[in-house]
């Protein structure tokens, strides 16, 4: 089932009206509507220049559009905090998210579920209770490794991993599919209903996955 990535950065009220419309007419339900990043070449600013700020205001605004109102609205969630704010303030956006009319929350991806369990217990207290569903993603190659490390917490049993098998790109795969394999399983067993699993187009290392944790079906 297609699920279609919405950012609004920069965007004003018709062009996403405009998108929306094509949406529809392809018969796709679900959206996961997001700030989005600056784009190359841009600065902040750029938020400035559109009519949605934050994506809290996109999922308002579709919210409150009759074409629009039968969508299945999704919005993401960082386990380990946003990098632009902290814990309490990145909550308190989350729960603006959600009030707004979000149906369900996909996280970015993170590599130690603590964190994650952590974060959901955190959230009930605020009455979010939409499913939160867990992002994963397998570390398969020595390119990824930097700017993964950058924007999330690197845990020391992940560490090793890529300080053994880093310079082998097979044994490299091989391991990261594993490591993901096993935070699936792990989270299955705190209870959390939903994962995804970001594949980088790499759909051969989804399907593997999927085969390492079909016993749980």
């Amino acid at each position: 089932e297609v699920m279609t990535h919405l950012t609004c950065v920069g965007s004003k009220k018709s062009e996403i009206n405009n998108f929306l419309k094509e949406v529809k007419e392809n018969n796709i339900d679900n959206i996961l509507a997001l700030r989005g990043d600056v784009p190359v070449g841009e600065t902040e600013e750029i938020y400035d220049r559109g009519d949605y700020k934050y994506a809290s205001e996109l999922i308002s605004d579709l919210r409150q559009n009759e074409k629009f109102s039968s969508l299945s609205i999704g919005a993401a969630f960082y386990p380990e905090t946003h990098y632009q704010n902290n814990d309490l303030v990145d909550l308190f956006h989350l729960k603006n998210k959600v009030d707004s009319g979000v149906d369900f929350l996909v996280s970015q991806m993170f590599f130690d579920n603590e964190l994650f369990v952590k974060f959901r217990e955190n959230a009930e207290k605020l009455d979010i209770n939409v499913p939160l569903i867990a992002g994963i993603m397998p570390v398969t190659n020595a390119k990824q490794i930097k700017r993964i490390i950058e924007l999330s917490k690197c845990p020391k049993k992940l560490e090793k991993l890529i300080e053994k098998y880093g310079d082998n790109p097979d044994s490299m795969r091989k391991a990261g599919i594993m490591y993901a394999s096993e935070q699936i399983i792990e989270l299955f067993a705190y209870g959390i209903k939903g994962v995804h699993i970001y594949t980088m187009n790499k759909a051969e290392n989804a399907k593997e996955i999927i085969k390492n944790i079909a016993f749980l079906r």
